[in-house]
């Protein structure tokens, strides 16, 4: 049976035992605990740090666990987003090092997901960027074997600024990369944390995608996005995305929830499905953002269990 729960990135100001706290008040199952390095943000929503994994030893973890038993509420997974293939060398290896902190952070607290993005150097082909994939990811999924852990790629183009054009900062895109990235990795640790958002703008079927690799759906994000046809118009689908699409909150935007829940169900899903919260209408106060979760689970529970 499926579980609702929220990203807890759109609660930096919260402590790990408050977010959790908040997560039981308002009826949520589970939420995906983010554990990106201590220190500033250098884009929204990242940054945000309510497991530092780098310091976790066995003794946080038995404190964590047992935050999670007093409020009821479990850790669906371990987010952490970076670019491990910056063509920068620093920012590559920084971010790769604390990914394998996050990887080795998640047993320790009985955690069996780790949600990522596979990165990409921007200014390149797919082709060009393939080698790195490779060299990157490999010892990836084999650290996961090892560790007895999932990997789930959001597949978030990170294509929306001027900054991340041409090519977006997230290779992992689309069913015909997935099909190559699986079939080369050779791995069934990775898979996908699956956001029908991005389906959206750049105007694919997620459904279908849903149906074909329902066997590797580790972990679902439950954001919604609305296109300005009018502006699309004007600019095309050539222009930064952020130029003709909103993210939004679940039920405002131009996903079916009701007919995607569905179908995920049908195809055997039964995991987590969490509440990313990026829509700016909501995020000018705490109690704002908090109300962007309440809503959301409001909208939600119509197509899932109570919790």
């Amino acid at each position: 049976m499926m579980k609702l729960g929220f990203v807890s990135a759109i609660l930096p100001d919260q402590s790990l035992e408050e977010v959790l706290s908040f997560a039981a008040e308002t009826g949520y199952a589970c939420v995906e605990i983010m554990c990106w390095p201590v220190g500033k943000a250098e884009r929204r929503y990242a940054g945000v740090t309510h497991v530092d994994a780098a310091a976790l030893d066995k003794a946080g973890a038995k404190k964590i666990k047992a935050l999670c038993e007093k409020t009821g509420v479990g850790i669906s997974g371990l987010g952490y987003y970076p670019n491990v293939l910056s063509p920068d060398p620093a920012e590559a290896e920084a971010c790769l090092e604390h990914l394998k902190k996050v990887l080795r952070a998640a047993p320790l607290l009985d955690v069996g997901v780790v949600n990522t993005f596979v990165g990409r150097d921007w200014t390149k082909s797919v082709e060009a960027n393939w080698p790195d994939v490779l060299r990157v990811w490999k010892p990836l999924v084999k650290m996961a074997a090892e560790l007895k852990l999932r990997i789930g790629i959001e597949n978030c183009p990170m294509l929306f600024t001027k900054d991340e054009w041409p090519g977006g900062k997230n290779i992992a895109v689309s069913p015909a990369i997935w099909r190559r990235l699986f079939s080369d990795l050779g791995s069934d640790r990775i898979g996908l944390n699956f956001d029908p958002s991005h389906f959206v703008w750049q105007q694919m079927d997620s459904l279908k995608a849903v149906r074909e690799f329902r066997d590797r759906i580790f972990h679902v994000h439950a954001k919604d996005a609305r296109l300005d046809r009018n502006r699309l118009d004007e600019v095309g689908i050539l222009a930064h995305p952020l130029e003709f699409h909103t993210p939004k909150l679940p039920g405002l935007g131009e996903v079916d929830w009701g007919k995607f829940l569905s179908v995920l169900g049908d195809s055997g899903y039964d995991g987590p499905v969490c509440v990313e919260v990026e829509d700016r209408a909501y995020e000018k106060t705490l109690e704002s953002r908090k109300e962007a979760l309440r809503q959301s689970a409001r909208y939600l529970r119509q197509f899932m269990p109570a919790k």
